[in-house]
């Protein structure tokens, strides 16, 4: 029998793909915004292909700021685009 695949929804294309190929972004307790490498923190989370494009989509859709249910400000966006870029290169 195989293991079921857990499948999450990029805030940013609206595709399903496997929890594994995303990227997690979670806001904290102290509504906190950051990336979860780990997928394990505590915090509600946000799943989001490690494109750049998807990122920029579900902030012009506010797809990530409706899943983590806060406004995001640009300094912190910001933070999230170059610390997907440095990902998505390593």
């Amino acid at each position: 029998m195989s293991k079921k695949i857990p499948m999450r929804q990029c805030v940013g294309c609206g595709e399903m793909k496997s929890k594994k190929e995303l990227l997690r972004i979670i806001r904290t307790a102290e509504d906190e915004i950051m990336l979860d490498v780990t997928g394990k923190k505590n915090g509600r989370g946000a799943y989001i292909c490690p494109n750049g494009e998807c990122l920029k989509k579900a902030v012009k859709t506010k797809g990530l700021e409706r899943s983590l249910k806060v406004a995001i400000p640009a300094e912190v966006m910001e933070n999230l685009t170059k610390e997907m870029e440095t990902i998505a290169a390593g």
